[in-house]
């Protein structure tokens, strides 16, 4: 943050670092008289850092700290300058330096310094009543604004709800590899922007595989991101429909793949009007914290109740592929980081598997394999707690991935979704899939029971059957 810049927040900072950054911008703000409080304080309580009560409370004060410290300054000073005035006339008038006692000396100091400063000398001690006085206030006002907030109805929480929107022009880029499939009958015009060995992108990748939908592929600088500069939603997969002209971008992998699957199954009801049942919303949760997210996303419309599959059948499909985004996915990074060694080792994989030295200058790529890999293990290790994983995060691994061969077994069939794979074995694949060349999935095909599933499900894709 810097003192007259814009602060920078982190829900993952430590709440005395929090407070001192805001300290420090609220001073500045008094000072410079500047105006932007009613965004800073929108910005910290929506992004949960302190509730309404310890925001009011720590503002009031130190609102009144800087007010009583620049009062109590300036008296200093006035004292100061005062005593140099006092002592430097009377040093000219001999006869008055001899009659003067130092009562009355005292007494005109106190005088001078009441009548230019407003205080007295035991300022300080009022100061540091005012300051009480300023706590206790906005304590009363804080608990009490948040008594208030606690008693409002729960219909605020959801803020703002859109769909998608098209976008008129997005800026050309060369793909860096075209997937064409002669049997494609989507008639859709589709390009991913992707990481090669991101989970929710392979696992995208693995549904279009899969049914044979062709589509470009536009790798993203996992550091710099230049390429989705064009798109509000800032992260990947971004899978972007060419509409007569305009385009159709569909975020979050659990849409897209729901959205894709209603279209193809339907049949009649165009992307754009699909799309529209799949709003992006945001909502304070508990916690406070402004959030993001889709709804609907692990739904597939149609206009007709699906003739092929039980309700039974749906809800347990829908079931694993959440449990894919809340749970499995979450195993990955601190295990394909687990060292610093292997986070060194799965970036040098990521980067022949992405081609990057064909697709991005050499610098960059350095840049992208040594700080991604030193910011990756540090992260896998904030993960592993956040996550509550095993102290041997391997475990936590093997464990996710048996529950799940478990689930297919106790079906009887190859896969979840009978003879054919469903939308959650689609899932579960291409997340698995985005370590493949990785020492942790080496270690997984050892020590669970995953192997078989595994590359009968690479097979299926690979062969869109």
């Amino acid at each position: 943050m810097t003192i007259n810049g814009p602060i920078q927040l982190n829900a993952a900072m430590p709440r005395c670092n929090i407070a001192l950054q805001i300290t420090s911008h609220v001073a500045w703000m008094v000072i410079d008289q500047h105006k932007p409080r009613k965004r800073l304080i929108t910005t910290i309580t929506d992004g949960g850092y302190f509730t309404h009560f310890e925001l009011v409370t720590l503002v009031s004060s130190y609102y009144l700290f800087i007010f009583s410290s620049v009062r109590f300054i300036r008296t200093v000073v006035c004292y100061k300058i005062n005593m140099s005035l006092l002592w430097r006339q009377l040093s000219k008038c001999n006869k008055c330096i001899n009659n003067l006692q130092p009562k009355i000396y005292k007494n005109k100091i106190n005088y001078r310094f009441i009548a230019n400063s407003g205080e007295g000398v035991n300022a300080g001690s009022g100061y540091f009543k005012l300051s009480l006085v300023g706590v206790s206030i906005g304590a009363a006002v804080g608990t009490g604004y948040s008594i208030y907030e606690l008693n409002k109805t729960t219909t605020h929480i959801i803020n703002e709800e859109t769909s998608i929107p098209l976008v008129d022009d997005i800026p050309a880029i060369k793909p860096s590899r075209q997937i064409i499939y002669e049997n494609d009958k989507s008639n859709l015009k589709l390009s991913l922007y992707q990481y090669q060995t991101c989970p929710f992108c392979c696992k995208v990748r693995a549904y279009l595989d899969y049914h044979g939908i062709s589509y470009d592929v536009i790798e993203v600088d996992p550091v710099l991101r230049q390429s989705i500069k064009w798109s509000n939603y800032k992260k990947v997969p971004i899978l972007v429909a060419d509409i007569s002209g305009s385009y159709q971008p569909l975020n979050d992998s659990s849409m897209i793949i729901s959205a894709l699957s209603s279209y193809t199954r339907d049949g009649k009801t165009s992307l754009t009007d699909i799309v529209k049942y799949y709003p992006l919303i945001s909502f304070v949760d508990d916690s406070g914290a402004k959030k993001y997210d889709i709804m609907n996303k692990y739904f597939l419309m149609y206009n007709e109740k699906d003739p092929e599959r039980s309700k039974t059948q749906i809800d347990e499909e829908r079931k694993w592929r959440k449990w894919v985004d809340d749970v499995l996915v979450h195993t990955l990074s601190p295990n394909v980081y687990r060292t610093r060694e292997e986070a060194y080792q799965a970036f040098n994989w990521f980067s022949e598997a992405g081609n990057w030295d064909k697709l991005f200058p050499l610098w960059e790529r350095y840049m992208m394999i040594y700080v991604g890999a030193n910011a990756m293990w540090l992260i896998g290790k904030r993960l592993q707690k956040k996550y509550n994983l095993r102290d041997d995060v391997r475990q936590s691994l093997y464990e996710e991935c048996d529950k799940w061969t478990k689930a297919v077994r106790d079906k009887g069939t190859p896969f979840l979704g009978g003879t054919q794979p469903n939308l959650a074995d689609l899932s579960v694949y291409g997340i698995l899939s985005s370590i493949e060349g990785c020492i942790a999935f080496k270690d997984l095909l050892l020590n669970s029971k995953i192997n078989d599933w595994y590359y009968e499900m690479k097979n299926s894709v690979q062969n869109h059957k």
